[in-house]
């Protein structure tokens, strides 16, 4: 006993030293890099936590000799087994594979990696050791929640970057194409490389669609409408009818600001925006203009004063109707529930119901994301928000593809650059790459006070326009459309959001993600939905007792919103009413890419 607690104590004290030398480095570092200006104070942030995560995974090695050792003749075992595979296919017998790719690992499908031995046993080889590597990352034992899962994106994105497929010398598919095309494919992909690089020439984002193939007001966002207001942070879209009487209440839609409103009107078929005109409702939608610098100190406060109240104010205006439905989307949504519970705080009562997607007001689980969500990162991004007075939207959107790396990363770097080939035309891939900037301020807050602190569902711990907010106090009938697969806003989370509201409140489920269970027309009859009518304290609870549905959530809401129209009157056209039309839809602010906004 006395040999291993002296043993302990001495690798104790070596962890010790070895994690203050490592901090000690880190701290050297950062300054020097950062004073001499190398890399930004948040790409400095990151390194940091990568090298806090690699670093966790040697002290736990140190600290449990015998876990490590376990895993390590698990680890042999298996490539035991995959050596009696590989005799059994040299002798030409059939046997099962050691291990398989995960359902949706599409890396080793083409059928050259299972045909040829060497790289049969290639893919297998990496498989088991990256497995075996998560699993032991997994296993770590006293590291709390937060800290794991930021361990585990680190360790994850580094087997992904050593997959096999990644290289053209251990990549069967690439080096077949090579030989037939003799190396035009890696000339090709040079050239795409030097295109996406000339694209982004500091933040490099592979190339992910055929950019040439869309333009916004051409073949995107192209249902009729025209822009009937606009401050500095926003314009107002009326969108025309296409029915001769529409619902007496209009219906407002505030959509994130991380990315561009079109989403929900990218072809006319998949419109949500279309779809809505012909069912009848005149719809409004906000279009946020993209930052630059000269923005930097609009906050949460600008957002909801220049965006939701003004657009209300607005609508009254271009309509006569004192209350009108509300649509939130993402962060729209949050901002939509601050707007809610403030308005609430004044006995104002312009909202006939409110519709959250996919949205967050409680923050306690904030899904992928979250390995960026610590006081050190936060801290980092400021300092460069300071400096540049704003968050490039470029960099958000790679930052969110690093949450499914593998698909939205690695796949279209072997696809673009080894294989040659030239991305395809994709109009949800183009919107996804048609980023907006972030003014400094704004994101802070937001990163601050609901992220990190998730201030926004504690009751009157915020303080907006004077009046400090309630999520609870509001009363307006809401609907919450949350999606299963969503790894952005978590359903769950979304779920302890619609708890926290106040009011006659109705949760739906959508299929697929974050994206797909939004952007779901009636006519696909994809992914489905669940309700339960009754909003229980758990969401697992809830989920037990729902019932599913085939189809589209769309005309399910419809009929929901139907008890707030109101009645009919007559269609409404764009600009006839006491707002003049300024311009035609999509309008000028959507059209301004995120390099052009720091110019302005």
């Amino acid at each position: 006993m006395f040999g291993l607690d002296t043993l302990g104590k001495a690798v104790g004290q070596l962890v010790n030293g070895f994690e203050t030398n490592v901090r000690q480095g880190q701290q050297q570092l950062e300054k020097a890099l950062g004073d001499a200006g190398v890399l930004d104070a948040a790409t400095l942030s990151t390194i940091t936590e990568m090298s806090d995560a690699y670093r966790t995974m040697a002290e736990d090695l140190l600290l449990h000799p015998l876990r490590f050792a376990g895993a390590e003749l698990d680890l042999a075992r298996k490539h035991a087994a995959l050596g009696y595979y590989t005799l059994a296919r040299l002798v030409g017998k059939h046997k099962k594979p050691v291990v398989e790719p995960e359902a949706d690992d599409r890396r080793f499908q083409a059928e050259e990696w299972h045909k040829h031995l060497p790289f049969d046993v290639l893919h297998q080889a990496y498989l088991i050791n990256s497995q075996a590597f998560l699993n032991w990352a997994a296993g770590m034992e006293g590291i709390p929640p937060a800290g794991r899962d930021q361990m585990l994106f680190y360790a994850r994105h580094l087997t992904s970057a050593l997959s096999p497929s990644n290289f053209p010398a251990t990549n069967p598919e690439v080096l077949r194409i090579t030989w037939e095309r003799k190396g035009m494919n890696l000339i090709d992909g040079g050239r795409q490389l030097i295109e996406d690089l000339r694209q982004n020439p500091s933040l490099f984002n592979v190339g992910m669609t055929d950019r040439s193939a869309f333009e916004v007001g051409r073949n995107l966002a192209t249902t009729p409408g025209k822009v009937v207001f606009q401050n500095e942070l926003m314009q107002l879209i009326q969108y025309s009818p296409t029915t001769d009487t529409v619902s007496k209440r209009p219906l407002l839609i505030v959509p994130p600001w991380i990315n561009k409103y079109y989403i929900l009107d990218l072809t006319a078929r998949n419109s949500f925006i279309q779809w809505l005109v012909n069912q009848g409702q005149t719809v409004f939608i906000v279009s946020w203009r993209n930052p630059g610098p000269s923005l930097r100190d609009k906050g949460w406060e600008d957002y909801m004063e220049l965006g939701p109240l003004a657009a209300m104010d607005a609508v009254t205006e271009a309509t006569g109707e004192d209350q009108m439905n509300l649509i939130g989307y993402c962060i729209g949504g949050t901002l939509l529930g601050s707007t809610l519970a403030w308005l609430k705080k004044k006995g104002r009562n312009p909202v006939a119901s409110a519709t959250y997607l996919t949205t967050l007001l409680d923050f306690s689980d904030p899904g992928g994301i979250g390995v960026f969500i610590n006081d050190h990162s936060i801290r980092g991004i400021e300092k460069m928000l300071e400096r540049k007075g704003y968050l490039d939207g470029r960099a958000m959107a790679f930052t969110f593809n690093l949450l499914r790396e593998n698909e939205l990363f690695w796949s279209f770097w072997t696809n673009n650059y080894l294989k040659g080939q030239k991305p395809a035309a994709f109009d949800l891939l183009y919107w996804n790459t048609d980023g907006t900037n972030l003014p400094a301020r704004m994101h802070s807050y937001y990163l601050r006070q609901m992220y990190l602190n998730n201030r926004l569902v504690k009751p009157d711990s915020l303080n907006l326009l004077g009046e400090s907010i309630n999520l609870s106090e509001i009363d307006v009938p809401s609907f919450f459309l949350s999606a299963r697969q969503d790894h952005i806003a978590k359903w769950k989370t979304t779920y302890k959001g619609a708890l926290a509201h106040g009011g006659d409140v109705r949760f739906v489920l959508s299929g697929s993600g974050h994206i797909a269970g939004v952007i779901n027309p009636p006519y696909k009859e994809k992914y489905g939905y669940w309700t339960n009518d009754t909003l229980v304290p758990d969401a697992d609870t809830w989920f037990e007792k729902s019932e599913h549905h085939p189809g589209s959530w769309w005309p399910h809401w419809l009929e929901w919103i139907a008890r707030f129209s109101d009645g009919d009157v007559p269609a409404r056209i764009p600009g006839e009413g006491k707002l003049p039309a300024i311009e035609d839809a999509p309008g000028s602010y959507v059209k301004v890419k995120a390099a052009e906004a720091v110019k302005q």
